[in-house]
């Protein structure tokens, strides 16, 4: 085994570390310019509480009642429900365009179909569970 001389291994280290200190500045650097924009926001904003800035803002409007709120389950069903589906669109579109490459045919229509059948095993699933009704 070939082993470079001790000069030449400490210019490889050197090169080495200068390329993530060149990463590290630019970090530094970013977080500066940041901390500046937000202190030249702090020194620059005018600072004039009053009690209705006080007050809790709620998509315009003003807070009655309690502060805790009941939500229906069936809303993060949905969301759920869409999260599948958009999974399956974006796993279909790629599938799709490599499915006409020489190699792939069988292997991944299969793989599809496998796929395919767990997301409606979940679609029937919650069509039995009546998540899907809209009443």
């Amino acid at each position: 085994m070939d082993v470079p001389e001790p000069t030449v291994r400490a210019g490889l280290a050197a090169d080495y570390f200068q390329t993530y200190s060149v990463v590290g500045l630019l970090a530094v650097i970013g977080m500066l310019f940041v901390a500046i924009a937000f202190g030249a926001g702090r020194l620059l904003r005018p600072v004039v509480p009053t009690p209705e800035k006080l007050l809790t803002y709620e998509c315009g409007v003003d807070p009655v009642g309690e502060g805790w709120a009941h939500t229906q389950v069936r809303y993060y069903v949905y969301a759920f429900l869409y999260v599948i589906f958009a999974v399956d669109s974006i796993f279909l579109f790629p599938w799709a365009t490599v499915f006409a490459a020489p190699g792939y045919g069988a292997a991944t229509l299969v793989e599809m179909f496998i796929f395919l059948g767990f997301l409606a095993v979940g679609l029937l699933y919650a069509y039995k569970k009546g998540v899907l009704s809209w009443t």
